[in-house]
């Protein structure tokens, strides 16, 4: 069963096409990681996927993505509803900073005007998923910016969990993360994927290996938008690639 399919993805900034024609689809259960060079329009096909592609006012879109079976950019469709279903996690971790850690954990629901029957039950759960509620489970109404930078991440995690998505967005999500943390954000995708589908942006190879079951690459070659170049099982891509393009980024030869 696929959560999120991606049809026929076309992305402009102004009149500049930036993405050409991305299809992809992401099954439930599954992790697949986007890789390439920076430029290659990676985290611009990741923002299609909920719609923050449209944030940027030049911004321009083409083609379908389907969430359940239903197209989220068609006529009529609530946008936040769309984002409740598909969450997303940033590069830079970002906690509410007025807010303490349990304050974090519901503002999701609490924006969406959810509602919650057991407050302290989702918090403990979210945290939980996240794999943060141990360290973090005595100090609730601590200010979230007291937390360390890999544990604010997680935090934008459970927030983002809170909310029950089909499908988990992560942009480079430990690109400012010690080695330590990113171990920790990668053990808790392991955990969750069985619930949420989850998409990756990495430009960390090894990482893509470890935490992926499926891997898309995607280049920028000169003066060409971006592509999807080749896409598979994520042992596949990085023991036996089909495109030589892909064996040479892979193998560290480029990017």
């Amino acid at each position: 069963m696929n959560d999120l399919v991606a049809k026929g993805v076309h992305a402009w900034f102004g009149d500049r096409l930036v993405l050409e024609d991305v299809n992809l689809e992401f099954a439930h259960g599954t992790v697949t990681a986007l890789i390439g060079p920076s430029g290659c329009g990676k985290s611009t096909f990741i923002r299609t996927l909920n719609r923050m592609h449209e944030f940027v006012p030049s911004a321009k879109f083409a083609g379908e993505v389907l969430l359940g079976g239903n197209d989220i950019y068609a006529s009529g469709e609530d946008v936040t509803r769309i984002r409740l279903g598909i969450g997303m996690v940033f590069q830079k971790p970002n906690p509410f900073p007025a807010m303490t850690i349990r304050e974090n954990v519901l503002a999701g629901p609490k924006l969406a005007r959810l509602k919650v029957d057991d407050k302290a039950t989702l918090v403990e759960k979210s945290l939980q998923q996240a794999g943060l509620w141990n360290e973090v489970k005595d100090r609730l109404d601590d200010p979230a910016l007291g937390l360390s930078g890999g544990q604010q991440q997680r935090l934008c995690i459970a927030r983002s969990l809170a909310v029950n998505p089909k499908v988990l967005l992560m942009d480079e999500p430990c690109s400012a993360l010690d080695p330590a943390s990113t171990l920790r954000v990668e053990e808790t995708i392991d955990e969750i994927k069985h619930e949420v589908t989850v998409v990756i942006v990495t430009h960390n190879m090894q990482q893509a290996a470890r935490v992926s079951d499926y891997t898309a690459f995607f280049l920028a070659e000169l003066g060409e938008p971006g592509r999807m170049i080749e896409y598979g099982e994520t042992k596949q891509i990085f023991s036996n690639p089909r495109d030589n393009r892909t064996e040479r980024y892979v193998t560290g030869q480029f990017g």
